[in-house]
């Protein structure tokens, strides 16, 4: 077993007893979540995405529209590491939490498909997916699984198989608006939910930033879980600076073992 503080274990206990009383638990989860599958984070110093590249010139609309090379560029070093990456002991952990009936739904704003990997059924992806890929064209959907490993393995930009033009992957850029369904599905579990677990993220993007505070106007407990302050600290019932990929292991075994 993990030695915790004292401190630590005992908002690790109180976590597991909100959970155990919990009736609609939901997770909203950051790219924190995925480090430790070796992801990199948007704004960690030194290793964050955006320590190297500037957003708006590298991971937006705009870009893959008017220089595809250099969005394509920048975005498949990103494509490598989420192709080749594993779930880890918070993505494992939560998909037992799901299977076991203790939450309803993860919110994510992650695009690396892990908490699928990891057995999650129910999966609200606010920043868009890897899994598909469109047509800039003609707007024809496929898989991505057929042309992720020439692109990772060759740079081979995928084309469509109808019309030749580039597919764009279904990822949501800078310059596009949130999926809308995704979105209405995310609210509409805020504000149904009386537990909200935040994994992961620093809640620093809206609106998705917004989506604790409409649980707690409704009444819901909030558990925090990241390696820095979020503006909700001071709201939330539990609120752990560490690591995830040893905290909600260690919460899942409490709920579930006691």
């Amino acid at each position: 077993m993990i030695p915790f503080s004292q401190k630590t274990q005992t908002n690790i206990e109180f976590a597991a007893d909100l959970f155990r009383q919990s009736r609609h638990a939901v997770i909203l989860t950051g790219a924190g979540l995925s480090t430790p599958s070796g992801i990199p984070d948007f704004r960690s110093t030194g290793t964050g995405l955006w320590s190297k590249d500037e957003p708006l010139e590298a991971a937006s609309l705009n870009t893959f529209r008017t220089r595809p090379e250099r969005f394509f560029s920048w975005f498949r070093p990103l494509a490598s590491q989420i192709y080749n990456a594993q779930p880890n002991p918070a993505h494992l952990a939560l998909a037992k939490l799901e299977q076991a009936g203790k939450i309803k739904s993860i919110i994510t704003q992650n695009i690396d498909m892990l908490h699928q990997k990891a057995g999650s059924k129910t999966v609200i992806e606010m920043h868009g997916t890897m899994q598909t890929l469109t047509c800039s064209q003609c707007y024809h959907q496929v898989q991505a699984e057929a042309y992720l490993a020439p692109f990772v393995d060759a740079g081979e930009l995928p084309h469509c198989p109808k019309c030749g033009q580039l597919l764009k992957p279904d990822v949501i850029l800078f310059g596009e608006q949130l999926p809308q369904a995704a979105w209405f599905k995310a609210q509409r579990e805020a504000r149904q939910c009386d537990l909200m677990l935040v994994a992961g993220s620093s809640l620093e993007v809206l609106p998705v930033a917004g989506l604790p505070m409409q649980a707690l106007d409704r009444g819901a407990h909030l558990i925090i879980i990241n390696n820095t302050e979020t503006y909700l600290n001071v709201r939330a019932d539990v609120a752990i600076l560490e690591d995830v990929a040893m905290i909600i292991p260690a919460i899942t075994e409490r709920v579930l073992n006691g």
